[in-house]
């Protein structure tokens, strides 16, 4: 079969014979050069569908692939062509293109400068976002049988090209994916006529792709592709711990929900408000905004009709223009949303839950809107279809909590026998208040609030069941809760602090002697460190406090063993400064000390010097010379107890005094873990019936908490420790 050349000369196709002009390889190609006498050879493998520009210019992309060099790493090129040219040869390409011409790369051969198709199953992603350029970018890490996994960053303008990916596990099929190395790390990104199916990764539901796209192949073979990696990832990828039901949320959580849109409306120009609900309530009462004054888009008799199985959730920043184009009555899957515990004002023991979307896009922070042939959607809906309406009781205009009603009778629950009988020791012991009696979880339930109870019971169970994710960070002036931050977090802050040149000019006062480093690789970074004097003379390292500017966490961790005390720090105009309150400020071994940013009013460095003891460097000593409020490390758990009477749930917020155990030292220490593991082992026993659990003695407060017209009724642990004999 003759080649020839095909040229669009003011609208006129002209063809010519191939035989004056020389071929050349994939491989020679280059940018800039002359190819106009020159020619290449391949075969088509994929095409795109025809577009049209503003001015009405058709364009095509097209797939080449060259045969004689198939294992190069160049085989494939992408070729645009535009005008006529482009619908001339659409309408050839189209008849002449094979169905199953696509060939898929596993991820463990994937080299620099290749472009590729592959399949894979997603492990982690982050819906699209408005990139600081005008496109969208969405991030999602692949895996497959390989166990070879890859990070791919994809930008598009069109928010629908990314892929619709709802949530770890689903299948993506990407074409024309281009490879390259970023950071010592194989990355893949779109390259042009960059396409991408995504199937649903549940087991046995259709293989259905999502894509925004009119024109693909899919072919039996794609079809069985999606099946053998279901099938894979079933049992080689963990679902995700993080979709969670409004009925099993925990304060201080973060974790995704699948919900339906009531109602909405805008707070301010920062803030937005998101009416969901799943068919189910939480355990504690919720935080209402209040919508009087706001221009609200939803069926308000619906939201009244389904009273508190509804919660608010606050939107903020650059997801605010998404939750404004959401459709009321669609259903969504929200990730990485924030639950917490916020106090009442005026009343320091009540709480309720807060729900918010923070700004950002950190462990894939998003919001999507779900299809209806969705599988979880199905289930969402049988969940609002099966919902129990909450009763109302009315007395006096006061909503009287129903959570009693929450715990059906069973087999399972403390029989009156075993109550009557209760002189067994209890393994909890009562630090105060002995003058109280005994009171019956059933009673209790039925009475006003506030009031102080003593009770004696057994624990159902309890949350969380991974027991370091129970402590958190506490503001003794604020009240608020917040996360131990993770490593990664903090590599992240410290990260800022590297990319700042430590002033020279603030370096060797009176109050320490420095030191400036610059490091061999990571282009030559600075590390500057401050070693604090006591009396004008440095101190041993077990006593000797130092400050740190531009160092990375691992680092720092190997100063602070090292040295007493480490304090990272970044140059200010006049004097060192805390590098930021969203690390720790003090780190002292392995234990991290941390600050409120909301109560804190930071003071420079120098201020050190009105520290007395400059060889214990006791941490709230520390943070008062600082201006820093010191944030305490709390376990924050929820027990369920049962008395035989009834059942109560009631959450515990210490310290260190019920386990006698440091909640700030147990993240850090297997031995603690242990010792906590056995204490709740030793609580809620696994494999036995609950009458053959101890008891357990505890003195419980009852208090209000209102929203709006409802008042609730929540119950706190208090003066309680664990028995001495059980640690």
């Amino acid at each position: 079969m003759p080649l020839e050349l095909i040229k669009e000369v003011n609208g006129v196709l002209e063809v010519n014979p191939l035989n004056k002009l020389q071929k050349v390889h994939f491989t020679s190609l280059h940018a800039g050069c002359d190819y106009s006498q020159k020619y290449i050879q391949g075969i088509l493998a994929n095409i795109s569908s025809l577009t049209y520009d503003g001015n009405r210019t058709a364009s095509l992309e097209v797939g080449l692939q060259e045969q004689e060099n198939s294992d190069s790493e160049s085989n494939t090129i992408n070729i645009s062509i535009f005008g006529k040219l482009a619908k001339d040869c659409a309408k050839v390409f189209y008849k002449g293109v094979p169905k199953s011409r696509y060939a898929y790369t596993p991820l463990n051969e994937l080299k620099a400068g290749m472009v590729v198709n592959v399949y894979g199953v997603v492990k982690f992603f982050k819906p699209p976002y408005l990139s600081k350029g005008t496109d969208y970018c969405s991030v999602v890490t692949i895996v497959d049988p390989t166990n070879a996994q890859l990070t791919c960053l994809l930008f598009s303008g069109n928010y629908d090209a990314h892929p619709m990916i709802y949530k770890n596990g689903d299948i993506v099929r990407f074409h024309r994916l281009k490879i390259q190395i970023y950071k010592n790390e194989t990355q893949g990104i779109n390259s042009s006529g960059f396409a991408c199916l995504t199937f649903e990764g549940t087991v046995r539901t259709p293989v259905t792709p999502r894509t925004s796209s009119r024109c693909f192949n899919l072919t039996a073979e794609d079809c069985r592709t999606v099946e053998r990696l279901r099938v894979w990832a079933s049992t080689n990828i963990e679902p995700s711990a993080t979709a969670v039901k409004l009925c099993d949320v925990q304060p201080v959580q973060y974790f995704d929900l699948t919900c339906q849109l009531l109602g909405k409306a805008e707070v301010d120009g920062a803030s937005f408000l998101l009416k969901v609900w799943d068919g189910t309530r939480t355990r504690f009462p919720s935080w209402r905004v209040l919508i009087q004054n706001l221009v609200f888009h939803g069926e308000l008799s619906e939201i009244e009709r389904l009273q508190n199985l509804t919660v608010d959730i606050l939107v903020y920043d650059n997801h605010v223009q998404l939750a404004k184009s959401l459709k009321v009555g669609s259903f969504l899957r929200i990730y990485s949303l924030h639950c917490k515990f916020q106090p009442v004002e005026n009343q320091v023991t009540s709480l309720v839950l807060e729900f918010h979307l923070h700004g950002g896009t950190s462990y894939g922070r998003g919001i999507r809107v779900l299809p209806e042939d969705n599988s979880d959607v199905d289930q969402l809906k049988k969940n609002l279809e099966s919902a129990s309406l909450p009763a109302i009781h009315c007395s006096d205009t006061t909503y009287v909590s129903d959570y009693e009603d929450s715990f059906p009778p069973s087999p399972e629950s403390v029989s009156l026998y075993e109550v009557e009988r209760c002189q067994q020791l209890s393994a909890t012991i009562l630090t105060d208040h002995q003058y109280l009696e005994n009171s019956q979880i059933g009673t209790i339930l039925k009475q006003k609030a506030p009031q102080q109870y003593r009770i004696r019971a057994k624990l159902r169970s309890y949350e969380p069941r991974r027991l370091f994710q129970s402590v958190k960070l506490h503001c003794p002036k604020c009240h608020s809760l917040q996360e131990v931050p993770h490593e990664g977090d903090l590599e992240i802050i410290l990260q800022k602090g590297e990319a700042k040149t430590p002033d020279t000019k603030l370096q060797n006062t009176l109050l320490y002697d420095s030191k400036l480093w610059t490091t061999k690789y990571q282009g030559g970074r600075k590390v500057a460190i401050h070693f604090v004097k006591n009396d004008g003379v440095l101190p041993p390292s077990n006593d000797c406090l130092i400050l740190i500017e531009g160092g990375t966490l691992s680092e720092i961790q190997k100063l602070a063993n090292n040295f007493h005390s480490v304090i990272p720090v970044k140059s200010g105009h006049e004097d060192l400064e805390v590098l930021d309150l969203s690390a720790p400020f003090l780190i002292q071994g392995k234990t991290h000390h941390y600050g409120c940013k909301q109560c804190s009013s930071l003071k420079p460095i120098q201020n050190l010097n009105s520290v007395v003891d400059k060889t214990s460097w006791i941490p709230s000593s520390v943070a008062e010379a600082l201006g820093i409020v010191l944030l305490r490390h709390v376990f924050l758990m929820t027990f369920t107890f049962d008395d035989g009477t009834g059942v109560m749930e009631a959450y515990l917020m210490d310290s260190g005094k019920f386990f006698h155990i440091p909640a700030s030292e147990i993240l850090t220490s297997d031995d603690l873990q242990q010792s906590l593991d056995t204490i709740m082992d030793m609580f809620c026993p696994q494999g036995v019936k609950i009458d053959a659990y101890p008891w357990l003695e505890c003195f419980i407060k009852s208090y209000n908490v209102t929203n709006g017209t409802e008042q609730q009724i929540c119950y706190q642990i208090f003066d309680t420790t664990v028995a001495d004999d059980l640690n």
